[in-house]
C-alpha cells in the first residue's frame, strides 16, 4: 500500500477516535498531526517519517497526554500505517524529554524511556527520526500560536542547536528561519 493510501486511512482513524475535536496548542489535535506530517513532506523526509509524524500523538507524549490508543493496541495503528511508521510513533511517544534530550545529538547518549522505565542507546538513524520529528512538531506549535513562540522560542532553539548534527538541512534552516525570530 502507497503512503498515500496510509495517510488517508490514518487520518480517517485518526477523526474516528475523536482528533478533530481534541483541543491543542496548534487549533485540533488532528489539524497539529496534518500540518506536523505536511511539514515533514516539505523536508523531503520518507514515507514512513511523514506517516510519524501524521501520528505522533496516538499513545500521548512526554508533552501532550492525551492518548487516541493506549499501547496495547499498537496493532491497530500497525494495520494502518505499517511497522516502520509505527514504531517511530512508539519510540516518540515512550521518550521521557527531560532525561533523553540532553545528550540525544550524542551517539552513546542514553534514550529513557517512560513507559517502561528503561534506558537505551538508540541507533543513529533512529535519533536522526527523532529529531526530525520533534523540530517539525515544535516548530509547528510556534508556527500556531504566538504564546508558544514567545514561552518556548529561544528554548527551542537551544534544544535544535544541539540536534543540529542529526538534523536534515531542510530541518535546520527552518529552525534558524522560526526560531530566530523568536
Amino acid at each position: 500500500m502507497e503512503s498515500t493510501a496510509q495517510s488517508s486511512k490514518a487520518i480517517a482513524l485518526l477523526r474516528e477516535l475523536g482528533a478533530a475535536d481534541i483541543e491543542h496548542p496548534g487549533g485540533t489535535l488532528l489539524a497539529h498531526l496534518v500540518r506536523v506530517r505536511d511539514r515533514l513532506a516539505r523536508w523531503e523526509a520518507r514515507p514512513a517519517l511523514q506517516l510519524a509524524g501524521l501520528c505522533h500523538a496516538f499513545y500521548g507524549t512526554d508533552g501532550f497526554a492525551t492518548a487516541l490508543l493506549p499501547t496495547d493496541r499498537r496493532a491497530e495503528l500497525t494495520a494502518v500505517i505499517g511497522p516502520e511508521a509505527e514504531s517511530l510513533v512508539h519510540f516518540y511517544a515512550s521518550c521521557d524529554r527531560t532525561a533523553s534530550y540532553p545528550s540525544l545529538a550524542d551517539p552513546s547518549g542514553a534514550f529513557h524511556d517512560r513507559f517502561t522505565g528503561t534506558v537505551s542507546t538508540p541507533a543513529v538513524p533512529l535519533r536522526r527520526d527523532f529529531a526530525e520529528l520533534t523540530a517539525a512538531n515544535e516548530l509547528d506549535l510556534v508556527d500556531e500560536n504566538p504564546e508558544w513562540r514567545k514561552q518556548w522560542g529561544a528554548d527551542l532553539l537551544d534544544l535544535f542547536t544541539g540536534f543540529r548534527p542529526l538534523l536534515s538541512a531542510h530541518a535546520w534552516r527552518d529552525c534558524e528561519d522560526i526560531l530566530a525570530a523568536s
